[in-house]
């Protein structure tokens, strides 16, 4: 895919660029299309959020060469999950992260090829953090606050003897088998396998509610 000028548009109603927006309801909407083979859904998704790929590209500083290089990969990769993106809606927030972790790519892949002493020259992050960023790293807070919520809430519909067992093992420095069996009256070598047990039974409602 070629890269060509920035159309005015904005996602999230953040100010990316200056001109209009893309709010989350349309961007969840054209994704869905996209998956069902829309031409024109994809062209719209492309158009409409490549402002927020370049403004993280041109964050990191990159050369126009790699900051090309970095945005047609982000998209390549975006058409390559297209279908198993979970939250449709936050496509934003997952290209942005994809861009910003492509770019620590390059730029590490740069430093092991150019070794230097000169810290402006090792400097390519800008120290400052931009409103993307800034955006992405909350957004990006709030989504793993709310996999630990869940997962704790799953985790208290367990019965009663997976939940003892499970908070014992968390402990830090964990306890011996040996204490564990003398606390919870368990044998040793029951332990493992029940541990095993519960936590795939965790695993499995976890993964029922798409948690994880």
């Amino acid at each position: 895919m070629r890269a060509g000028t920035l159309p005015s548009t904005a996602y999230d109603d953040m100010p990316y660029t200056r001109g209009g927006t893309v709010d989350r309801a349309e961007v969840g909407a054209l994704v869905q299309s996209a998956v069902d083979g829309d031409a024109a859904a994809w062209k719209a998704l492309v158009e409409g959020l490549s402002p927020l790929v370049w403004s993280v590209v041109r964050s990191h500083r990159l050369s126009d060469a790699d900051g090309h290089e970095v945005y047609q990969t982000v998209w390549l990769r975006f058409s390559q999950h297209l279908r198993r993106i979970r939250e449709p809606e936050k496509a934003g927030s997952w290209l942005a992260s994809t861009a910003r972790n492509e770019c620590l790519k390059v730029i590490k892949s740069l430093r092991r090829l150019m070794p230097t002493d000169d810290p402006q020259l090792l400097d390519r992050v800008s120290e400052e953090r931009t409103p993307e960023q800034s955006l992405i790293d909350a957004e990006e807070a709030a989504s793993d606050a709310e996999r630990i919520r869940r997962l704790w809430q799953e985790f208290e519909e367990l019965g009663d003897r997976c939940r003892q067992l499970l908070r014992v093992l968390m402990a830090s420095p964990p306890p011996s088998y040996q204490e564990v069996s003398a606390g919870l009256g368990i044998a040793v070598g029951s332990i493992g396998p029940m541990r095993q047990r519960c936590l795939r039974r965790l695993r499995a409602r976890l993964d029922a509610l798409g948690a994880l």
